[in-house]
């Protein structure tokens, strides 16, 4: 009786296949171990596959998810009664099925493979490989996974290295332009920045041909947001309300996209490249973050205010005078004199020295660290070691996971560097006592009923002997507020305890002092925080 079977359905476009590295097909036939030969179908590096599946069903089609190579032992053959028809159906449906490839197994039914079976791959376009008898389809399988986690590892290493590229690119003295550049040199390809009224404002890598250039400045309207109110817009009409982050398209074989960055002013990164490998979306992704970031800090108003204050510093004007920009800047309220804002007034801020609990900070974590806090205003010291921060003084800061904090007392602009030296002695006693957060103390003392001018004086004079010696007067300052401790002291200057222990002993026979008497620890303790 004839073998009655379905005939094939039209190809789908573009089959499904699971969401895993492609491996290579040349990858696979150049492993000794396995011996394979191929019989049939396209050879290049474009043949790929994403996984691997032994059926003997004489109709695969409904089980397969696509990108397969699909092993077979023929045991469905042997009594086609028609063989030319029979594998011309077969090979039909696993092509309309998305199968990537076809292994044929020898032994123990078959001691070759079918000429008709060869046939039918190579009109079908489907690559056949031959499976030895010494080879297994698990050692197959086994093959196809290894070079998986494989691929998967260079994808990883690849992104990896671009971030970091990008990252230290995003850090140079042309920020937007190195950015792009280093973008188009991971992707191979073309990298643009569109500005809001849709014209190029920098691009780097080869630009492409004309249509494609048009082709990409179509895409890059399709994620720009909308324009504000009372502008007429640069790009074609929405078909929905919200636009998409980001969106792909070809021209020509070439491969686009685009992503709408996020600093809302209407920014687009626009990408064309030969060939889409994975993890390039990932890449792009990274360069569109660090753009929106770069273009936001230039354009909005947060980030004009800032730069503003910046430019007032640096050609003379006073703490003071540029305190509202700062406020303005991030959002807060300088004082409005009734009440209102954030609770503070004429500009006050709190100084918060931070330092991380393991790693050394990098400008990532300093950011990350200034969102948590609620305030743009953040430094990274020069030794990489200590994050400085202004917060509003209406924000009080709280521990932070995975840091250590010192907090000033609020201070006005003219207050802020004696701020800036009690959030260091705060964070100096916070890692001493191993806590998250320590707070300069604000309760009045007897201290505050000597004149200030009065107290610096007679400070400069007593700790003179140290003023050559800025380490032993820090030293001796840190072992004071930690009652003596030569361990806490040591681990708050990040010193050996017997480097502590010689600094104060030094500082103590250059003082003609005797530190073991607490009247003479107590009036060095008051010209030390007068010093």
């Amino acid at each position: 009786m004839a073998d009655a079977r379905p005939t094939a359905p039209a190809a789908p476009a573009a089959a499904p296949v699971p969401p895993t590295p492609p491996v290579p097909l040349s990858a696979l036939l150049a492993r000794d171990d396995l011996a394979l030969r191929q019989l049939a179908g396209p050879t290049g590096p474009d043949v790929v596959i994403h996984w691997a599946h032994t059926s003997e069903m004489a109709d695969p089609f409904p089980y397969l998810l696509g990108g397969e190579l699909l092993l077979t032992a023929g045991v469905q053959f042997p009594d086609a009664p028609s063989p030319d028809t029979f594998f011309d159906s077969y090979v039909a449906r696993v092509v309309a099925a998305g199968g990537a490839a076809l292994g044929f197994g020898l032994a123990p039914v078959h001691d070759s493979v079918p000429d008709a079976l060869v046939t039918a791959c190579a009109t079908h376009g489907l690559p056949l490989l031959e499976v030895p008898p010494g080879t297994t389809f698990s050692g197959v399988a086994r093959a196809v996974w290894q070079l998986m986690a494989q691929a998967r590892l260079a994808e990883l290493r690849r992104v990896t290295e671009a971030q970091r590229s990008l990252a230290a690119a995003a850090a140079h003295s042309d920020p937007v332009s190195s950015v792009l550049r280093r973008l188009a040199q991971r992707l191979g390809g073309h990298a643009v920045l569109y500005g809001p009224d849709g014209t190029g404002i920098a691009a780097a890598g080869r630009a492409p041909a004309p249509a494609v250039t048009e082709a990409l400045h179509k895409l890059a309207a399709v994620v720009r947001p909308a324009a504000p109110p009372g502008q007429a817009p640069t790009g074609p009409a929405p078909t929905a309300p919200a636009r998409p982050a980001s969106a792909t398209d070809t021209a020509d074989g070439v491969h686009l996209s685009a992503y709408a960055l996020g600093s809302g002013e209407g920014f687009v990164l626009g990408v064309a490249a030969q060939r889409r490998e994975g993890g390039d979306h990932t890449i792009a992704s990274v360069g569109a973050v660090l753009l929106s970031l770069l273009t936001g800090e230039h354009h909005s108003g947060a980030g004009a205010a800032r730069s503003s204050a910046l430019v007032r510093l640096l050609l003379g004007a006073t703490p003071e005078e540029v305190a509202p920009l700062l406020d303005t800047g991030d959002g807060t309220s300088g004082g409005t004199g009734d009440g209102t804002g954030d609770g503070t007034s004429g500009g006050e801020r709190i100084v918060v020295h931070a330092r991380p609990d393991r790693q050394t900070p990098d400008a990532v974590a300093a950011a990350a660290l200034g969102t948590a806090l609620g305030t743009p205003l953040v430094d990274l010291d020069p030794d990489g070691e200590v994050v400085r921060l202004l917060v509003p003084a209406g924000r009080e800061p709280a521990p932070v996971p995975g840091w250590t904090l010192g907090v000033s007392a609020p201070a006005g602009p003219g207050g802020w560097p004696a701020a800036d030296t009690q959030a260091a002695r705060a964070l100096a006693r916070a890692r001493a006592t191993r806590v998250p957060l320590v707070r300069h103390g604000a309760r009045p003392g007897l201290s505050e009923l000597v004149p200030e001018a009065a107290a610096r004086a007679h400070a400069q004079a007593l700790l003179a002997p140290l003023a050559a010696q800025p380490a032993l007067t820090d030293t001796l300052r840190t072992w004071l507020s930690l009652h003596g401790s030569w361990d806490r002291t040591a681990v708050a200057l990040g010193v050996h305890r017997n480097t502590v222990r010689q600094r104060v002993a030094r500082a103590a026979l250059l003082l003609g002092a005797d530190l073991d008497d607490p009247d003479v620890r107590m009036e060095l303790w008051f010209a030390l925080r007068h010093s």
